[in-house]
């Protein structure tokens, strides 16, 4: 996928198998690090996931991202999604200053993910009833907390693909 062997080398230091995940924030853990994690399908970059994942990091030391495989994508968003493959959308997101690590999940929820890893922070959109967010219980049971971050309306790639097929189908 990558023409250069840098462009791998710094995709691969970001993005871990949910096994290496697991193992790494153990060691964060033993140094002490704040895990903030996060979730979701990153299909379509945009200024809100920029914006989203800034202030994610600005929550503890390190920013953990799972992201929806593409055919967890595709069962919960439907046939035409994920516009971008995984390996693509990891490579945008690998390329973020706040983001420290990357993993891919398969299941439709991240909750065994969040179970393993079991972050300091869990993070996910305003958007979300914090009653509804997945692993909310785990990560405070664990004396962690779980934050609602400002989502900025009408940024969504649901959003953006509406608005682009508005403009070409006038």
């Amino acid at each position: 996928m990558f023409d250069s062997p840098s462009a791998s080398k710094f995709y691969l230091q970001k993005v871990l198998s949910i096994k290496d995940m697991v193992k790494q924030a153990e060691h964060l853990r033993e140094k002490s690090q704040k895990m903030v994690f996060t979730n979701g399908c990153f299909d379509i970059i945009h200024p809100g996931h920029i914006h989203y994942l800034h202030c994610a990091r600005q929550l503890g030391d390190v920013l953990i991202i799972g992201i929806n495989s593409d055919r967890s994508v595709k069962k919960l968003k439907g046939a035409l999604r994920p516009i971008m493959n995984q390996d693509e959308r990891v490579l945008v997101l690998s390329a973020l200053a706040s983001v420290d690590y990357i993993t891919i999940f398969e299941e439709d929820t991240p909750l065994q993910l969040i179970s393993s890893i079991l972050p300091d922070v869990l993070v996910k959109g305003a958007d979300w009833d914090v009653r509804e967010i997945v692993g909310k219980e785990i990560v405070e049971a664990a004396g962690g907390t779980v934050i609602p971050l400002p989502y900025q309306k009408g940024l969504s790639s649901t959003a953006i693909v509406e608005r682009i097929l508005n403009r070409y189908s006038h």
